[in-house]
């Protein structure tokens, strides 16, 4: 709407313009990739392949002090392998734990908490849906954001899991009994299969033997054999639901990508990236300087706004900037994927919050107060990364 009217107001653009900046926006191949990483996460949960994921976890860690809560971050570094959707994570690990760590005598603020700020991890830990939608608008290879994005991602996981440990203890929250080693064998090889997942998504990209759209597609395929096949989970008569909550999902999301498109043509008409960068390069002559500006830009947009368009709007305007501090775009982009994902926990956006908060009927003002520490931890990793980018920048250098 924003981008209709100010085109309608210029005379010297045409109101077709916004209709076919919509459609250029989605002139893409590798955006195909992600309607198909949304429909190979609704298949898993939709198997019920979430569930044993989450056993595995509990098998694993579910004896030490607090061992739900930390099975709870443990499965969402496995499910964002696998979905590349923070939402899909919130959903399909929440609706389980969230009501399983309340009967355990956990606090719901805690339930939520957990559940929301580990699911953020989906769209750091490769495959990412936003890492996609980066790569294809600035040109910066997808199998390199994805592997930019694994060490971060287990550092937030770490992070979390320390949080819960002191938690835990403080609060004295309960501990599974331990499991012997034959019992842990036997979850670890039901779990095996959906865990190739993110290796064979990976692997193909990595290896040059498919590109990121070519991957989604294995995904779809092969989360359909395990569900259907292996597992046998899903039926046939289940997959119009699929597709229709597939659709409605990729449809909002592509939606939000065009729309954002034409609203950033009409930005650029305006000149709004010359002028921003201008700034940037008189008010803001340090490197740190700027990387502290794009942090605390980015984690204010995200409380607005989706990360889909979020990327569309701001990453044109900031990016050039970037490149002239010499600032590599990949470690720019994991910078900016970091800071949206806070912002899917934060109100008055906060999808992933607003989920688990229903998911347990919690208000959302309690909810965001027990995020705040793992929030907190988010932002630390934030700052490690931008400023010590040799942390995780080697592994993305592998491709290269």
């Amino acid at each position: 709407m924003v981008a209709y009217v100010g085109i309608v107001i210029l005379d010297t653009i045409p109101v077709t313009m916004v209709v076919q900046s919509m459609f250029a926006g989605l002139e893409s191949f590798v955006l195909i990739a992600v309607p198909l990483f949304i429909l190979a996460a609704n298949i898993m949960n939709k198997g019920d392949i979430s569930e044993r994921l989450i056993n595995l976890a509990i098998a694993l860690i579910g004896h030490i002090r607090g061992g739900l809560a930390q099975a709870n971050i443990v499965v969402s570094m496995f499910f964002g392998g696998i979905s590349g959707a923070a939402q899909a994570d919130t959903a399909g690990v929440g609706k389980v734990l969230i009501p399983s760590m309340i009967r355990e005598n956990y606090s719901k603020d805690t339930s939520v908490a957990v559940t929301a700020a580990s699911s953020t991890m989906g769209i750091i830990i490769p495959p990412s849906i936003p890492m996609v939608v980066y790569g294809g608008l600035t040109n910066v290879s997808v199998g390199q954001m994805f592997m930019g994005g694994i060490i971060p991602g287990v550092l937030m996981g770490l992070g979390m899991m320390a949080m819960v440990g002191y938690m835990s203890h403080r609060h004295q929250y309960p501990r599974h009994k331990r499991l012997q080693l034959k019992e842990i064998a036997i979850q670890a090889v039901k779990s095996i299969p959906p865990l190739l997942t993110p290796v064979i998504i990976l692997g193909g990209i990595i290896g040059g033997f498919v590109t990121p759209t070519e991957a989604a597609i294995l995904a779809c395929l092969y989360a359909f054999i395990l569900a259907y096949f292996f597992y046998r989970t899903i039926k046939i008569k289940d997959l119009p639901g699929i597709l229709y909550d597939t659709l409605m999902l990729s449809s909002l999301t592509l939606f939000a990508l065009a729309t954002a498109t034409a609203l950033g043509r009409l930005i650029s008409y305006y000149n709004v990236p010359v002028i921003v960068s201008g700034f940037f390069e008189t008010a803001l002559p340090y490197e740190w300087m700027f990387l502290l500006t794009v942090i605390l830009l980015f984690l204010f947009i995200g409380m607005f706004l989706d990360t889909i368009p979020a990327i569309i709007l701001f990453v044109p305007i900031v990016l050039p900037t970037a490149m002239d501090f010499g600032i590599d775009p990949v470690h720019f982009g994991i910078i900016i994927m970091m800071c949206l994902a806070v912002g899917l926990v934060t109100p008055p956006y906060g999808l992933c919050l607003l989920l688990a908060s229903s998911i347990a009927k919690l208000p959302i003002g309690r909810s965001f107060i027990a995020l705040l520490p793992y929030i907190g931890i988010t932002i630390l990793v934030i700052l490690i990364i931008s400023f010590v980018p040799q942390l995780f920048m080697w592994v993305p250098e592998i491709m290269r």
